[in-house]
């Protein structure tokens, strides 16, 4: 397993399954068989980002943490290229209308993401922004 502070190598397989809904046929794929290394068919790097530890703990506190995995454009077949563990990221990859898959995270990758953050502190408190009067709203104009 190629392992670093804040880097791993996750291999995987993916699998569909053909739903019939209202007659049509819908494919849903999954991750299955994830697992350290480099042994899959799928074979992406998890790269930790200093700028994703809110997105870390986010996902760690949630009841069942996951991963996610950009699989080229929506409706196409998946061609895994990108692993993240910030829901951050994969809803943005979601916004540029990427197909996203999620598998629920290893207690391996939890504990080494714990560490990461504990080693790297967690990421400062965002407040919340003020916004300025009138930003964001058209000002009347007296003429």
């Amino acid at each position: 397993m190629t392992a670093s502070n804040s880097h791993r190598t996750l291999s995987f397989d993916l699998e569909s399954e053909t739903y019939r809904i209202k007659g049509f046929n819908s494919t849903q794929w999954h991750i299955t068989r994830l697992a350290p290394g480099d042994a899959g068919p799928w074979v992406l790097d998890l790269q930790l980002l200093l700028t994703e530890r809110a997105a870390y703990r986010f996902n760690l506190l949630a009841g069942t943490p996951r991963l996610f995995v950009r699989c080229g454009e929506s409706g196409g077949l998946p061609r895994p290229a990108a692993m993240t563990a910030s829901q951050d990221v994969a809803a943005a990859w979601l916004d540029g209308e990427h197909q996203v898959l999620e598998v629920e995270m290893p207690l391996a990758i939890q504990i080494w993401l714990e560490a990461y953050l504990a080693r790297h502190g967690e990421a400062p408190a965002e407040g919340r922004k003020k916004k300025r009067k009138g930003a964001g709203r058209a000002r009347e104009h007296s003429e």
